[in-house]
């Protein structure tokens, strides 16, 4: 998987491509820890994602946590129909903020 990241002032979007499997999940929490800090937009872009795994699931519920912590903003971006019903699946689909 590859990470792109953009980021302009205190809004951060990541770019995923690829799997998000649990090998990946490691990379994107590692990105995480270190980018969150002093973000308070967080947008995960899904466009190029076609996989993700529990490992992948909770990474992006962390981030999630940690916005809410932050009192910031979290928003998935371009998701796919496979990854939509991923997230329908596992109820994430309830609480994310999910934006085409």
């Amino acid at each position: 998987m590859e990470i792109k990241k953009e980021k302009n002032g205190s809004a951060l979007t990541l770019t995923l491509i690829g799997k998000l499997s649990v090998l990946e999940a490691k990379e994107l929490s590692k990105v995480v820890d270190e980018e969150l800090s002093d973000v308070n937009d967080l947008t995960l872009d899904l466009k190029e994602l076609t996989y993700v795994s529990s490992a992948g699931l909770r990474v992006i519920l962390t981030a999630q946590n940690m916005m809410d912590d932050a009192g910031g903003e979290m928003k998935l971006l371009n998701v796919s129909p496979f990854i939509m019903d991923i997230l329908k699946l596992t109820g994430f689909n309830k609480f994310m903020n999910i934006v085409d």
